[in-house]
């Protein structure tokens, strides 16, 4: 049913093998627990019907990357980190030859986290079990279960992707879908710049000095977390940078009283934190204030965004949580409120929705912008 490749010799006879196919089902089974970055443990594929399980402890996977990036289709389910490991191993970030069937599922109404073995049931009528997923993917040996449980993540996959393709044919979806997949995997490759990573912190209750602290806390964890290759949170929770500059201790007792601080944090790292909770830069260079969520429209309008949003799902059938996500909507909502450029948009929204869908939510919003302008007000 598989063939588990441990050496150099097997790996090339399944490069031989993708060079005759060019469409591979793909998984991956990793460890991140204690790391930032995944270490692979196996790497599944399933080419012209054979299941190949490689092993990523040993193996240089150079060419068989390479392959991947120049496939007709790569077909995985659920493949975020899927694509970051790929992305991490390679170091390169546009993988844009990828069907997701998750993403395909999601667009025939199965929700938007349709879980593997479920998608399997419903479009296969295949059972598998999933009684492997938090195994040490690093040891070895692998046992038989362990080896079983891979190679059913891809061997089914062809199948499964074949159906849905052929319903989202059917149901003139399938590009649709594929343009979503391309949309996914270049998101995954973006990184959020380091002098912005405290916006995914911080939000518009904090005043601007607590966003400068907010900033210098995220740029120091990030740097941190990328040296010593650790989870961010093994550092600093979230939660925990917002206790430190609402709280804003001023010693190593306060500081060791913040809900959620590591004892080894503040041992090895506590001088530094208080050091960037105090200095901070002039104030000319603190973050302005950020923009409080819109939580709705005006009455009058509100419907009508729902109107517009229901008219497209009846005349395409695609669910109205894959049309449209609350992101992309406060996305449509800034670009009305403070006159973005239309290319700063989220690309989903650039595709094949704009002409369904986003020109006319943006000709209707901008009726409503007054209303909206004093919701997404900006604080001094």
């Amino acid at each position: 049913m598989f063939q588990f490749i441990q050496d150099q010799a097997g790996l090339d006879q399944v490069l031989v093998e993708m060079d005759q196919s060019p469409v591979y089902a793909l998984d991956t089974e990793f460890i991140k627990v204690d790391t930032l970055w995944p270490k692979l443990g196996v790497f599944q594929i399933n080419v012209a019907g054979k299941v190949y399980l490689l092993d990523g402890a040993v193996l240089d996977l150079t060419e068989f990357f390479k392959r991947i990036f120049a496939a007709q289709q790569n077909i995985f389910h659920a493949c975020g980190e899927d694509i970051d490991l790929i992305y991490h191993y390679t170091q390169q970030k546009s993988l844009s030859n990828v069907f997701d069937t998750q993403v395909g599922m999601a667009f025939l109404g199965h929700g938007l986290q349709v879980s593997y073995q479920n998608a399997l049931k419903q479009m296969l009528d295949v059972e598998i079990e999933k009684d492997q997923t938090r195994s040490d993917w690093l040891a070895r040996p692998l046992s038989n279960e362990q080896l079983l449980y891979a190679a059913n993540d891809v061997h089914y996959l062809v199948n499964l992707g074949d159906q849905i393709k052929t319903q989202l044919k059917q149901k003139h979806l399938l590009d649709y879908a594929l343009e979503d997949c391309r949309f996914m995997t270049q998101e995954i490759g973006q990184e959020t710049p380091m002098e912005l990573l405290y916006q995914d912190v911080g939000n518009y209750r904090h005043s601007r000095r607590q966003l400068m602290q907010i900033k210098q806390l995220t740029i120091w964890r990030e740097e941190l977390a990328k040296a010593l290759n650790i989870p961010r949170s093994f550092i600093l929770k979230n939660s925990t940078m917002i206790n430190l500059v609402e709280k804003n201790p001023k010693n190593m007792f306060q500081l060791s009283t913040i809900k959620d601080i590591r004892s080894n944090i503040v041992r090895d790292h506590g001088k530094m934190i208080l050091d960037l909770l105090k200095f901070l830069p002039d104030q000319s260079e603190w973050p302005l204030r950020l923009a409080r969520p819109i939580r709705h429209s005006s009455n009058e309008v509100g419907p009508k965004i729902d109107a517009i949003i229901q008219s497209v799902v009846d005349e395409t059938t695609i669910p109205k949580e894959v049309l449209m996500r609350k992101k992309w909507m406060n996305a449509l909502y800034q670009h009305v409120v403070f006159h973005n450029d239309e290319q700063d948009l989220p690309d989903y929204l650039l595709g094949w929705r704009y002409e369904l869908l986003t020109k006319p939510l943006v000709k209707l919003l901008r009726k409503d912008e007054t209303y909206l302008s004093t919701q997404m007000k900006v604080l001094d």
